[in-house]
């Protein structure tokens, strides 16, 4: 104990620093960050920065976030209130990270993957998950009696906006916009509809025509893959997420006849993301009122058994659903996702933070045990670039233990396997797409006869990213596999949609890709792994079906892959990842280079572009805005350097005065080219 709180103060003392790119001594710890983001291109060179970050961590959160919030302004990367908001609230964190772990160890190198993209993902550390039990030799099969299927919706990502205001302006300076904000008195030019905008997350208004459509589908229940809050996550904080956890929970209930089995998101939290570990040194409760919130309001619709659970099992849960044989097993993944940002404050790797993984095993133990098919719900999705690769993915099914050691790297993946003759299904969200993800018992023979397991993700509620959409999925009664699945949308260009929306079946995947795939699909296929590898191959092959499949992702334009032209060099190449992505629900093999190429590309800031996560689910964050100062620190010119320097020094000097550290002490340089970074209690 004693040592944590010396460390905090202390930070690595005598670190010596080998930086290629400077030549001459840094005069002061403001020199030092302005360097330190002007050399970050790689690797090494974001270690580097780190240690000057740590050093500012050093004298105290206010000096840490003070600074990061003068660069955002300075640099103008985001409105004052937006660069405030941000760091004023993950700020503390990030310190706390950098007083924690070492600059050079694996845990930074995962820090600069996440947050500056500048480091690959390291190699996944060995570990093999612990099972109650070994494979049943003659496990139960789930065979179907030619029943009619019952329904059950899937919606997720409606981040419902409190504050939206009609009339406000659609097109403004922020992350978000459709509020009323006191920084912007220009005259309006796109005034916010009741309904919503492209640019805006969901009405009130919306929310009512929602829950209409969801319930004339004559459901069993629905499934929420998580996302209530809404995008403005530089003025989230604990009072507003428990109110929105709350409405959501009571306006749902009184809308809906059929019940709802939620998944948390990863903007239920406050700050946006962070949910600490059980071994958070006096932050491991800090996410408790989210789970009681949630556990409370879940309660009538999840039982009292499976609300206890949220409480004790960091928002997960476990429920077999009436009269059927499916057990339900909602998971917080939270706890694999790269911008939680308190998984980076120990240099100890933990492969199941929180129990995670051994909560889940335990359920779907005890569904095997009953005979009971389980389908697993979360928010993010495993094959995604912003999941660590550790805890990652991998809700993969194998056919043999045999292919085990293909994945082994993946711990979820192990679980998956074991368990794959009990596990159903597996849905998220996150993306805001309309789209899937394939595993294989063999990634490297990837065919129909070696898909085995599908992750179903779907479309986002908010307008944000598209026309809003769910799905209705028809599930056999026996098996609990997926029959078929019919996309509704509302088309917010229409002309009605502001008075009236009308929500309309888009598609049915059986009907639109069936009789496209070699042979069709029987009246009996359930839309299995290998009927989606099928898809894929068509995907391959097929332009016209490529670019209906990406307009129907984000139920807008021409989707990622925009060029006309299907000879297209960049085309082509779209075209690849694309289907590389929907083949990897174990992310190492996604083809996502988690690397941000403008960093190092020279581009200028007006062209630095938010990925598609950072867009819609994850909207501006802390990491978008230090990937921005990186680029930007190499654009500015002399003026701009010394008049940055200035008010760093501002924040700094006194701090430093405050720890009785001379500027001097922090950055010495002998003639051998070693930066020396004394870091002195």
């Amino acid at each position: 104990m004693l040592w944590h709180c010396l460390r905090s103060r202390l930070v690595a003392t005598a670190v010596l620093v080998f930086l290629p790119y400077t030549t001459h001594a840094w005069s002061s710890l403001a020199d030092g960050i302005i360097a330190g983001l002007n050399n970050a291109a790689d690797c090494a060179s974001c270690h580097s920065l780190l240690v000057t970050f740590r050093a500012t961590a050093a004298l105290g959160d206010d000096a840490f976030v003070n600074s990061l919030k003068s660069l955002c302004k300075r640099l103008k990367l985001q409105d004052t209130d937006v660069c405030d908001g941000i760091f004023e609230s993950v700020g503390p964190v990030v310190a706390h990270d950098l007083r924690s772990m070492s600059p050079f160890g694996q845990t930074s190198t995962k820090f600069c993957n996440a947050m500056l993209g500048l480091c690959s993902e390291p190699p996944v550390n060995t570990y093999t998950v612990p099972f109650p039990k070994s494979a049943p030799e003659n496990p139960k099969e789930f065979k179907s009696l030619g029943r009619p299927p019952f329904q059950v919706v899937h919606f997720s990502d409606v981040h419902i906006d409190r504050e939206y205001s009609v009339g406000s302006e659609a097109n403004c300076s922020k992350p978000l916009c459709c509020r009323e904000f006191s920084d912007q008195s220009e005259p309006t030019t796109i005034p916010a509809g009741p309904l919503g905008d492209h640019a805006c997350d969901t009405p009130r208004n919306l929310v009512e025509s929602i829950v209409k459509a969801i319930d004339t589908t004559n459901n069993t229940f629905s499934i929420f893959t998580g996302d209530i809050v809404d995008g403005a996550v530089w003025l989230v904080n604990q009072e507003d997420v428990t109110a929105d956890i709350n409405l959501f929970g009571e306006e749902f209930k009184m809308a809906l006849q059929a019940p709802v089995y939620p998944a948390l998101g990863n903007h239920e939290s406050a700050p946006v993301n962070c949910f600490p570990r059980l071994t958070t040194e006096s932050h491991a409760n800090d996410s408790q009122w989210v789970f009681e919130t949630s556990s409370a309001q879940w309660r009538p619709w999840i039982g009292n058994a499976a609300a206890d659970q949220i409480v004790h099992h960091s928002g997960s849960y476990s429920l077999v659903v009436p009269d059927t044989s499916l057990r339900i097993i909602s998971i917080n993944s939270g706890f694999w996702y790269k911008m939680n940002l308190w998984l980076y404050d120990s240099d100890d790797q933990q492969p199941d933070p929180n129990g995670i993984l051994s909560f889940l095993v335990s359920q779907l133990q005890l569904a095997e045990d009953l005979g009971q098919r389980s389908w697993i719900i979360a928010h993010m999705p495993p094959g995604g670039g912003d999941v660590l690769l550790d805890q990652v993915l991998l809700y993969l099914s194998s056919i043999l233990d045999r292919f085990l050691i293909i994945a082994q790297s993946n711990y979820y993946d192990q679980v998956i396997q074991r368990y794959r003759n009990t596990i159903a299904g597996q849905f998220f969200g996150h993306t805001h797409a309309d789209e899937f993800q394939l595993a294989y018992s063999n990634y490297s023979d990837q065919r129909k006869d070696t898909a085995t397991s599908v992750a179903w993700v779907a479309p986002a509620l908010t307008p944000r990213s598209g026309n809003p959409a769910f799905k209705v999925y028809d599930v056999d009664p026996d098996t609990y596999e997926i029959m078929d699945a019919k996309t509704y949308s509302t088309d917010v260009s229409h002309p009605e949609y502001q008075i009236d929306p009308v929500w309309k079946m888009v598609y049915s995947t059986r009907d639109l890709y069936g009789p496209l795939i070699a042979g069709g699909l029987d009246s009996s296929d359930s839309l299995s792994p290998s009927f989606w590898h099928q898809v894929t191959e068509l995907l391959e092959t097929d332009n016209q079906a490529f670019r209906m499949f990406q307009h129907l992702k984000r139920r807008a334009g021409r989707g990622d892959c925009s060029s006309d032209d299907d000879s297209n060099e960049d085309f082509v190449e779209c075209r690849r990842r694309s289907i590389c992505q929907l083949r990897a629900q174990r992310s190492e093999n996604n083809c996502v280079d988690v690397r941000r190429g403008w960093i190092w590309k020279g581009k200028p800031p007006v062209d630095v572009k938010l990925t598609t996560l950072e867009r819609e689910c994850e909207g501006v964050g802390a990491g978008s805005i230090l990937r921005q100062m990186v680029h930007a620190t190499k654009q500015i010119d002399q003026s701009t350097k010394s008049s940055l320097r200035a008010h760093l020094n501002s924040v700094l000097v006194p701090a430093q005065e405050r720890h009785r550290m001379e500027p001097s002490s922090i950055f010495t340089s002998g003639s051998d080219g070693i930066q020396r970074v004394m870091e002195i209690p």
